[in-house]
């Protein structure tokens, strides 16, 4: 598994321990959340990678899901599945922000998240929404 692929999960396990706990973000950067073991197996440019989709995640949670509400056909933000909603809101910031990574990556990395984290049916529906994201967005 590449360390971009490491960075993004890690990234989006942060965002959804923040949507569940509201841990803060200190706590989320220092990945105080993970097993020592475990964080102890990553390198520097992986922790930095997810850091800055950690940090740029909450600071524009506000906005992500706003733009990630305008393509949700007959569903309400409040009824989306915490991972899901950690997923579109990691891939969604790096699409709107992260210009200098090819959009279909980041959809293609979402997706692969989606199968190994979400529901059955979540890569679809992930899949659908940051479509739309990214085709109204241009780079």
């Amino acid at each position: 598994m590449s360390s971009r692929r490491k960075a993004r999960i890690l990234a989006f396990q942060a965002v959804y321990a923040w949507d569940a706990s509201h841990l803060p973000l200190a706590d989320l950067l220092s990945f105080s959340w993970v097993d020592e073991e475990k964080i102890n197996k990553y390198d520097e440019e992986t922790k930095t990678f997810a850091s800055l989709q950690i940090a740029g995640v909450i600071e524009k949670a506000a906005e992500l899901d706003a733009e990630i509400s305008n393509y949700l056909d007959h569903w309400t933000f409040e009824r989306l599945k915490r991972v899901d909603v950690a997923i579109l809101r990691t891939a969604a910031y790096s699409l709107l922000y992260q210009r200098d990574i090819p959009g279909q990556i980041t959809i293609d990395e979402a997706i692969e998240i989606a199968k190994e984290f979400g529901s059955d049916d979540s890569y679809r529906f992930i899949n659908g929404v940051l479509d739309a994201v990214w085709k109204n967005h241009p780079q």
